[in-house]
């Protein structure tokens, strides 16, 4: 077995026929990009390695994509992704989003349908931030609207912590007081709970960025995929881009991470703001 100390911690070395076996899978299957993340891979995952009393990476590729039921190329993924975020993160965007945004659908949408993808949703901040500003905009309207959000993500974990939707006392921080007595409730000290009404708003689905065809019947208003593509390689980020366009309706807005970036002369979107992109 081949070992290295990392800061002080053991970390399993990955062989480099591994390291291709594994990164090209994650390309060609994912888009993850990760041919230049060989310290992350091996990480992140050296202690799942060593309680599964695995010796070497070989060993544990061979589990992983030998095993029908897909658990633990599900852990694998888990462990891959990066689920870091939080409410109101980048709260420019959802400021754009309540004031410019919804004025506009509200007096476009003539079916009162509105479909909002959160592509790359995590653990939840992000949808839920959505439907409490649109449960705020639309507030004594009663129930004309059909404002529900789908959410999705490819991993299995952070879906099913967001379908929970406890979160901890800190995390409500930076959200407004308002919305902290209204759209949650205390579980504890230590954590609150979103309410049923906003939860009602959002549905989670498991979904890979990377099929082929996108299954929707209806295209969307908006799409948030901010902070997804970071691993993506310029081709795989042009070819989703290009799948975002052609279901976004005409006048409909991309959001994307103030960490990306989409070459301008081949984006079929147009700029209006960092990381906001409309459809004609």
């Amino acid at each position: 077995m081949a070992f290295a100390k990392l800061a002080g911690v053991i970390v399993i070395k990955i062989m480099d026929d591994d390291f291709k076996r594994l990164t090209e899978y994650l390309k060609h299957d994912y888009g993850i990009n990760l041919i230049h993340k060989k310290s992350l891979i091996e990480g992140r995952l050296t202690n799942m390695l060593t309680e599964k009393g695995f010796n070497n990476f070989r060993e544990y590729l061979d589990h992983v994509f030998n095993d029908m039921t897909k658990t633990e190329l599900t852990e694998l993924i888990n462990k891959l992704t990066t689920n870091h975020t939080f409410f109101m993160r980048e709260a420019n965007h959802f400021e754009y989003f309540k004031k410019n945004i919804l004025p506009y659908l509200e007096a476009n949408v003539k079916e009162k349908d509105l479909r909002i993808w959160s592509a790359g949703c995590s653990t939840g901040e992000e949808p839920y931030t959505l439907a409490m500003i649109m449960e705020d905009y639309f507030q004594g309207l009663g129930n004309t609207w059909d404002k529900k959000i789908l959410a999705t993500d490819i991993s299995v974990n952070v879906l099913e912590a967001a379908e929970r939707g406890i979160y901890p006392a800190q995390a409500l921080d930076n959200i407004p007081p308002t919305w902290k007595l209204n759209y949650f409730s205390k579980q504890n000290s230590e954590s609150f709970r979103v309410s049923e009404k906003i939860k009602d708003e959002v549905i989670f689905r498991m979904f890979n960025l990377m099929d082929e065809v996108f299954p929707f019947k209806k295209r969307f208003h908006v799409i948030f995929c901010r902070n997804v593509m970071i691993y993506f390689d310029h081709r795989t980020k042009m070819e989703l881009i290009n799948k975002f366009f052609s279901i976004t309706e005409p006048g409909g807005y991309l959001f994307i991470g103030h960490s990306e970036s989409i070459s301008r002369e081949e984006n079929p979107y147009r700029y209006i703001m960092p990381a906001v992109y409309r459809k004609g």
